[in-house]
Formats: structure tokens, sequence, C-alpha cells
């Protein structure tokens, strides 16, 4: 029996169609030039540190980090400085929000070739949408599933479900791609999907992924395609 066709794609969104660390990183040490100027006395390299271990703890997109970093320093939330950390800190994100390199090729090629697309993120569901919207990609998605919907996170199958649903596919007629092993190849694969590894994306000096498919550059992904379906 001929293996299905591949008739859709579901993306993860940080790390895999944009470069997530990088923004954060651009972002973070903006916000402690921010602080500096506005009066903080902090030193800039222990001041990175000190914030990338609280988003470590509290979560990525904690909104917070910067009143526990601020308390931290003087005892205190002084909203002076936490303003001028907040506003460098956005100014440098939608400046340093990127997607990857060939990510419209890609989506452009697939969405042409009648592939449905989809994302499936841990992220919150507002932040997901907000970094679709600064890419200009809302209009390849045909369905966005993100932490706030199921409440669960990858690799618990029921976010991969909800995407499949959205989209009236099959597991088996779908590809996930993603960053993070554990959580995207693991999850997608044990409701039967197929699997690529973002390699392009790994910041965890990944190995063996795991996947069906190691892409060095996200467009490898419309070859891959193409030659499955024939």
């Amino acid at each position: 029996m001929k293996n299905p066709k591949i008739k859709g794609v579901i993306f993860d969104l940080d790390n895999t169609l944009l470069d997530f660390m990088q923004m954060k990183q651009f972002a973070v040490k903006s916000a402690i030039k921010g602080m500096i100027e506005a009066g903080l006395m902090i030193d800039e390299i222990l001041a990175y540190d000190e914030i990338i271990s609280i988003y470590e703890e509290f979560g990525w997109e904690n909104q917070k980090v910067f009143d526990v970093f601020i308390k931290k320093q003087i005892g205190k939330v002084d909203n002076k400085y936490l303003a001028a950390g907040i506003v460098a800190y956005r100014r440098a994100r939608e400046a340093n929000l990127m997607a990857y390199p060939n990510v419209n090729k890609t989506l452009m090629s697939l969405a042409k070739s009648g592939i449905k697309l989809g994302v499936v993120s841990d992220a919150p569901s507002r932040e997901a949408w907000m970094r679709i919207y600064y890419l200009n990609l809302y209009h390849f998605f045909d369905a966005v599933v993100t932490y706030d919907d199921t409440k669960e996170r990858k690799p618990s199958a029921k976010p991969f479900k909800m995407a499949l649903n959205l989209l009236n596919l099959k597991p088996k007629e779908t590809l996930m791609i993603g960053d993070w092993p554990e959580r995207d190849v693991v999850g997608a694969k044990q409701i039967g999907m197929k699997t690529a590894f973002a390699k392009y994306g790994d910041t965890f000096g990944t190995t063996n992924s795991g996947a069906d498919w190691d892409l060095k550059d996200i467009y490898q992904l419309v070859m891959i395609i193409n030659d499955y379906n024939g």
C-alpha cells in the first residue's frame, strides 16, 4: 500500500519560523541599557545573566521579569526604571523580530501547491498572534493552536489533535516541524505524524533529533514534500 501524500504542515513558532532567542537577547540587552540610562546602577553583563535566569525560572513569556529584577537590585519597584526598561525592550523586540531566511518563500510555495498550513505553539495566545502579525504571516495559516487553547504543552497530544481537527487532516498525511525534539518530534510522532527537525533553530546542540528529516534550511521542506508526494 502506498504512503498517503502529505497534505498539511504544522509549524512550531519560536526558533522554527522566527529567531526567538536572538530577539530575546537583543531586547534584554537593550532594556538593561535603558535602565542604566535612566540612572539604575547595575553592571551590564551581570544584569543580563540575572535577567535571563529570571526568565528561565518564571518562563520566557513572563511579563513581570523587570519588576522582579529591579526589586532585587534596589528593594522596590521604581516605575522610572521599569518604564525605561520596558520601552527599550519593546523597541528592540520589534526591530529584531525576524523570520528565518526563506520562511516566506517556503510558506508561499507550500500554500500554492495546496498544502494546508498550521501552527502549534506553547506560547500564550496573545503573544503567539502578536509575533505572527509582526512577521506578516497570518494569512498563511488555516489553524493556530497555542497553550491557551488546550492548556497543555507539547509533547501532549492535545494541541496536535486540535490542529489536525481544525485543518481536517489525518496524522499520517501531516508533517510537524519544530526545534525542540522532546516536545515537537516526540509529541507529533506519538500520534502518527511525520516529523522534521528545525536544526537551523536548535539552541540545545541536538545530535540525534529522532525526526524523519533534519533541516538546515526551512526551504528544504518544499523539496522533501515534492519528493515524498512524487
